[in-house]
């Protein structure tokens, strides 16, 4: 069915008034995923309008947008969606900020240990002199990327295991916010063999100290860039101090379609939401801006390549990690992230008068909300 945009109104507000516990039934869940297309088709017109006015748009093997020159291509992002995956690669449970779009917002101080010297790599805990084992026994991935939580936190203890990875030919790369960076870490970390460093430039707001620990990293590494949520917050920042980051040798910025979870979606109550393939919950606002950047890229003839890290990027990225599994067709660990949809946090794109569903029907019979609808 393609439900009306006041039909679906009346339907979630009646949702969202229901005790947590209670579960839809299967015609009431019918009436809300009809609610969530309608609203997914709308955003998709939209993508697909502004994807139709950036010049020499590019992709990737089907999986992925970008503008820029090919050689940019982060390699780490080749890996994900062209490669055997990518591997997390966990040690430190601690941050030196609290980021509005973080999926621990309001829970980092509550984050699990790893555990004193060792390191969790698939879900397995692992001591440094471990590594040699497992190389010696599993196939070695195409790249591995450091996360959880902010590795500069303690970035003296990860100069030995990435010795271990480089000197076994796997790319490595690590995300960090660069407020601890520092010309001596960072020459450490390029001297211990890291391949490529992602800033997120979001964390700070464009500060000038990460921009200038940008500049300074990229005298060190094979590849430096940008891996960010597209907030507005980033945008403005970004569009203020543009000159400085572009002049910095950075190679390429990844523009992350903002999702959230139970921890960070009250940060964006308000926000018109939509539900991507019944997964990810995104702000509608945040892969419109990236893909605003991505025409300002192509038509300001940016030297760095920017990257349309979307929702369906994330799909395609999960899809090929299990192909690369083995895993049967269709296989994907890509889902939602909520034990149960928040069907509150969708009416205010359902009360936006200026959001319109692209084709409306009458509700089908039986289907009405006076209807007892099992």
């Amino acid at each position: 069915m393609k439900i009306s945009k006041k039909d679906a109104l009346s339907w979630f507000e009646f949702f969202a008034s229901l005790p947590e516990e209670e579960e839809l039934m299967p015609g009431q869940q019918e009436i809300a995923l009809s609610a969530f297309a309608q609203i997914e088709a709308a955003v998709k017109a939209k993508h697909d309008q502004l994807l139709s006015e950036i010049p020499n748009l590019k992709m990737l093997a089907g999986r992925t947008y970008y503008i820029g020159d090919d050689g940019l291509f982060p390699q780490g992002c080749k890996s994900c969606l062209l490669g055997t995956g990518l591997s997390a690669v966990r040690k430190t449970n601690r941050c030196n900020a609290a980021c509005r779009f973080c999926y621990d917002y309001g829970a980092l101080d509550r984050q699990p240990p790893v555990g004193e010297g060792m390191w969790e790599i698939g879900g397995t805990k692992f001591y440094e002199d471990d590594i040699d084992l497992l190389l010696s026994i599993q196939q070695k991935p195409t790249g591995i990327s450091y996360v959880y939580l902010e590795p500069f936190m303690e970035i003296e203890k990860y100069y030995g295991v990435i010795r271990k990875f480089h000197q076994a030919g796997i790319h490595q790369h690590m995300y960090t916010n660069g407020i601890n960076a520092n010309e001596t870490n960072l020459r450490a970390l390029a001297e211990a063999g890291l391949n490529e460093l992602r800033f997120n430039l979001g964390a700070t707001n464009c500060s000038d100290k990460v921009i200038e620990s940008m500049a300074i990293a990229a005298q060190y590494f094979p590849a430096v860039g940008i891996e960010t949520p597209m907030t507005p917050e980033f945008f403005d920042s970004f569009q203020k101090k543009k000159d400085a980051i572009l002049s910095s040798g950075i190679r390429f910025l990844n523009c992350a379609e903002l999702h959230l979870n139970e921890n960070n979606i009250d940060n964006y109550a308000g926000e018109n939401l939509y539900m991507c393939r019944q997964g990810y919950i995104s702000p509608i606002f945040s892969r419109n801006l990236t893909l605003r950047l991505l025409r300002q890229a192509s038509e300001e003839h940016w030297p760095i390549l920017v990257h349309d890290c979307s929702n369906r990027t994330k799909f395609a990225r999960d899809l090929n990690l299990k192909a690369k599994e083995g895993g049967w067709f269709g296989q994907s660990t890509y889902g939602c992230e909520f034990a149960k949809l928040p069907y509150e946090y969708f009416l205010p794109v359902l009360r936006d008068e200026y959001f319109q569903f692209l084709e409306e029907e009458p509700m089908p019979k039986g289907f009405g909300l006076t209807d007892i609808v099992l």
